[in-house]
């Protein structure tokens, strides 16, 4: 299945769900309880605490590396679990780590930038968002993000700004290109230890209460995976809800469709090459 077919076929069934939520809403007049959404980065290495996460039974937003060795089966086996799915792209970093394939660098070109960004798309099934890994330099950089924003509105996708940098303009590139956007609220695990990660998550939870919605975003280490487990079931006794970034931008715009129109990609498909290695 194509990367455009397999996008209107999950927000086919996105645009269902938010018709019966917004029915229900309406009918009952209740109050749509705190919400939070909790993204996983750096899916598809780890094979292990990837199909922990996919087992888990609350939607959690996935986000995958590209060309990693279990992206295509973890991504498949959790779409199969009503987890929703994102491309985690690799952009350049004020540190210089290594992007791995994949990478977005500011020494791109508008056309280099597009290809890399679109066959990474067409690397993980069933995508239907963008967030950034690392990309502290690359997101600072206008032109180039707003080449990308101008590549995933052709789909269309999303944007979630993990906002590694204060600086970050990514959110006012997806704005100008009309690309729907989120921007992350608290890093849950940057150190991995379950006092930590219990903190971040109650913080989450308070700005959640605070603002009706909140973003989180973890990684597929253990500590992160056990203290999900233990965790997320006890939230509905607490008056927490679960939902995917599309969910959740979809209780931030009053049930809006995010995408008025479905359409299709207008760039032409790229040659068929070689899947990289780690």
């Amino acid at each position: 299945m194509s990367l455009a077919c397999q996008i209107r076929v999950v927000l086919g069934a996105l645009a269902i769900s938010l018709v019966a939520t917004g029915s229900a809403s309406a009918g009952t007049g209740e109050q749509q309880p705190p919400t939070i959404a909790i993204i996983i980065d750096d899916m598809g290495h780890d094979p292990v605490q990837g199909e922990r996460l996919t087992e888990l039974d609350q939607p959690l937003t996935l986000a995958f590396l590209p060309y990693r060795r279990y992206t295509r089966t973890l991504a498949e086996a959790a779409h199969a679990r009503g987890k929703e799915i994102m491309l985690h792209a690799p952009m350049a970093n004020t540190r210089n780590y290594a992007l791995g394939p994949g990478g977005l660098t500011p020494e791109m070109n508008q056309l280099t930038t597009t290809t890399t960004l679109r066959r990474a798309l067409q690397s993980i099934p069933y995508v239907q968002g963008v967030n950034n890994h690392m990309g502290s330099l690359l997101t600072q950089q206008r032109n180039n993000m707003d080449w990308i924003m101008s590549e995933l509105v052709q789909y269309p996708l999303y944007f979630v700004d993990s906002r590694t940098i204060a600086s970050t303009v990514a959110a006012d590139s997806a704005e100008t290109h009309r690309v729907p956007n989120l921007t992350r609220d608290v890093f849950l695990d940057h150190e991995q230890t379950e006092a930590f990660v219990d903190r971040q998550f109650k913080l989450l939870i308070e700005t959640a209460k605070r603002n009706g919605t909140a973003i989180g975003i973890g990684h597929p280490h253990k500590v992160t995976v056990d203290y999900l487990e233990k965790n997320l079931p006890l939230l509905d006794a607490q008056g927490i809800a679960v939902a995917t970034v599309s969910g959740l931008w979809a209780m931030r715009h009053d049930n809006a469709p995010m995408f008025v129109e479905i359409k299709r990609p207008v760039v032409a498909p790229l040659a068929k090459r070689k899947t990289d290695g780690e």
